[in-house]
Parts: C-alpha cells; sequence; structure tokens
C-alpha cells in the first residue's frame, strides 16, 4: 500500500515536472502543438459535425432557451451543480440520456482515446448533448464558449495544455462554432477534450 502511495506520488510529481516543457503554451496555444489538433479536427471531426442529430437538437434547444432571462441561467446552472454532488439527477440524466449524448459517446468510442470528453452548447452556452458529466451546465462565461460562438462560422479556440490529475494524462480542450448548413448561421458551440499523448 505504502509503494502504491509512493508511486502515484512520484508519477504525479513527474508529470508536473515534464508539464514545464508546455508552460509557454498560453491561449492561444503555440502553433507547434495547435497544429496537430488543428488537423485530426479538420479530418476526424468537421466532416460530422453537419450530422442532422447535432443541428436539430441544438436548434430545437435554442427555441427553448432562447427567452431565459440570466438569472433563470444561473438558477439551472445551479441545480446542475447540486445534482453533480447527488445520486439523484434527473435534469443531468435527461442530458445525458438523449440521442445527441448517445451520439457523441459513440464518436468518443471511435476516437481510440484520442477524444476524452465531447459536449455541445446552444447558443447561450448550455449544454445540450455530452459524452460525459461535465462540471458546469452553463458555459457561456467561459472562454470555450466566448472565443468560438460570438466569433461566427468555423471558429476554433484551443485552449492550453494541462495535466488531468483524474486521470494522469495531457489534455488540451479544443472548441468549435457549429452553423446550420441550411442557414450557414452559428447556432452553437462543441468543445472536444484532446487525449495531447496520442498526437
Amino acid at each position: 500500500m505504502k509503494y502504491r502511495i509512493f508511486l502515484t506520488a512520484a508519477l504525479l510529481a513527474g508529470l508536473t515536472s515534464f508539464s514545464s516543457m508546455f508552460a509557454h503554451a498560453q491561449n492561444p496555444i503555440d502553433e507547434e502543438y495547435a497544429t496537430p489538433i488543428r488537423t485530426y479536427i479538420t479530418n476526424n471531426v468537421k466532416p460530422w459535425l453537419s450530422d442532422p442529430i447535432i443541428i436539430n437538437s441544438i436548434n430545437r434547444q435554442n427555441r427553448q432557451t432562447s427567452q431565459l432571462s440570466e438569472a433563470e441561467i444561473i438558477a439551472q446552472d445551479e441545480k446542475w451543480h447540486a445534482e453533480v454532488q447527488s445520486e439523484n439527477r434527473p435534469f443531468i440524466d435527461k442530458i445525458l440520456n438523449n440521442d445527441l449524448s448517445k451520439f457523441l459517446t459513440q464518436k468518443q468510442n471511435e476516437s481510440d482515446e484520442f477524444l476524452l470528453e465531447i459536449f455541445v452548447m446552444d447558443a447561450k452556452g448550455l449544454n445540450v448533448g455530452q459524452s460525459a458529466v461535465t462540471s458546469d451546465y452553463w458555459q457561456g462565461d467561459e472562454a470555450k464558449w466566448l472565443n468560438t460562438f460570438p466569433k461566427g462560422p468555423n471558429t476554433i479556440f484551443i485552449e492550453d495544455i494541462k495535466i488531468d490529475e483524474s486521470t494522469l494524462t495531457f489534455q488540451s480542450q479544443a472548441s468549435l462554432s457549429i452553423a446550420d448548413p441550411k442557414t450557414g448561421k452559428t447556432i452553437g458551440a462543441i468543445t472536444l477534450g484532446i487525449n495531447f499523448e496520442k498526437l
């Protein structure tokens, strides 16, 4: 048991030291690291971003959330936070079990561990579907949404490389705006958890 604790501590220390190699990779991420991520997105993600299940799910939720006030959004986000800590989570489960979430989970499973999480946001920055539980329901005040949806179609934002202590892997989040192919209008955004060690 003591050996396992020591080994885990040593591994974390080694990863932390190794991560200093990436300390200069601030937003926007250095092109050296961003280029292979963009290439992966172009070849493996963009082809399915216009799938009807994504577009229809976002459009449907946009109709439902377009009139929400900031106070109502914050209340929903707080409800989400409470359920993350609870065994009873009807709000979270409703989204995790919808057709879009099942689609995203399938795409994650097909990525050979390159994608560690996927979630789609609407025009308010609220989750529409996701492959795993996120800490927040509302992403509208975070860089992943602020640097994609408001900036229009074909926007990609890649965040710093960080160590995920739960999986002991180097990760970066790449976010893209999503446009309705029929109108060309930006309707939402998607965030991908990238396993940097797979690049």
